[in-house]
């Protein structure tokens, strides 16, 4: 069974530990190793985290499985003042894909979105990422396609999806 518990800052160090055994096999074939270092420490050093927890900026949830935690969210309701739950993180374990558990977390998502009043569900993910057709797969649109300059000369080229509720 899977399950998502909200995450403190104590459990910063399992979410770096989840991001840098994810992040290279999804990004390594799309992002410089420059721009892969350079996003990992902008967005998941310690100091990111904490803040972003402290925040409150995005609330962070880990995803359990029976035996261990396999992965993590980040989430912000009321993005922009609207009706909209944004994801801004979700990953699982290299072992866990492609057995429904993102699904189930997508699903837990919505439900907390719900609950604040959310119409809809929202998320950037690389124009280059294999997950695209994942998210199309369980309801995702794609809604608009950005550029967004992160500094140090690194661009994100995404899409931007939604999932009405």
């Amino acid at each position: 069974m899977i399950t998502i518990s909200e995450a403190t800052a104590e459990d910063i160090k399992t979410i770096q530990k989840i991001t840098y055994i994810t992040w290279p096999i999804t990004y390594g074939n799309i992002l410089s190793k420059e721009q892969l270092e350079y996003m990992l420490d902008l967005i998941y050093s310690d100091e990111a985290l904490s803040s972003q927890m402290e925040k409150k900026e995005q609330l962070f949830y880990l995803i359990l499985d029976e035996e261990s935690i396999i992965g993590f969210i980040g989430i912000e309701h009321h993005y922009k003042n609207q009706a909209v739950t944004k994801i801004h993180k979700i990953y699982l374990l290299p072992e866990t894909q492609g057995k429904g558990i993102g699904k189930k977390a997508i699903e837990e998502i919505q439900k907390l979105a719900l609950e604040n009043h959310s119409t809809s569900l929202l998320l950037n993910v690389n124009r280059f990422n294999s997950a695209l057709s994942f998210y199309k797969k369980i309801g995702f649109e794609i809604i608009d396609e950005v550029n967004i300059d992160i500094g140090n000369g690194n661009l994100m080229e995404d899409y931007v999806m939604e999932k009405k509720l």
